[in-house]
């Protein structure tokens, strides 16, 4: 869980108090001002969530390509060539 999950989760949850508050005293500024501050808060706390399952997922294949690289650049080299041709190819419509 990063900053941007728990900043996100706690702006979500001030947003619901103070929905509540305001609909409890009946004050339709402070009710928009809750669900402006929940809406923001989700959006935060999936950005987070998006970003750990980014760092989950695609952190270990760049170990990987690192530790391949070091250990057999010839071979890495080779296999970037054939990427590169391969993506120049596909953009010029080959």
């Amino acid at each position: 869980m990063n900053s941007d999950t728990i900043t996100g989760t706690t702006s979500d949850l001030s947003g619901k108090l103070k929905e509540g508050l305001g609909n409890a005293i009946g004050d339709k500024s402070l009710q928009t001002e809750g669900a402006a501050d929940q809406l923001s808060g989700t959006v935060q706390k999936t950005y987070g969530q998006a970003k750990d399952a980014v760092e989950d997922n695609i952190r270990p294949v760049i170990d990987y390509v690192r530790q391949f690289s070091k250990e057999r650049p010839f071979t890495a080299a080779a296999v970037a060539g054939v990427l590169g041709i391969a993506l120049i190819n596909t953009l010029r419509g080959k």
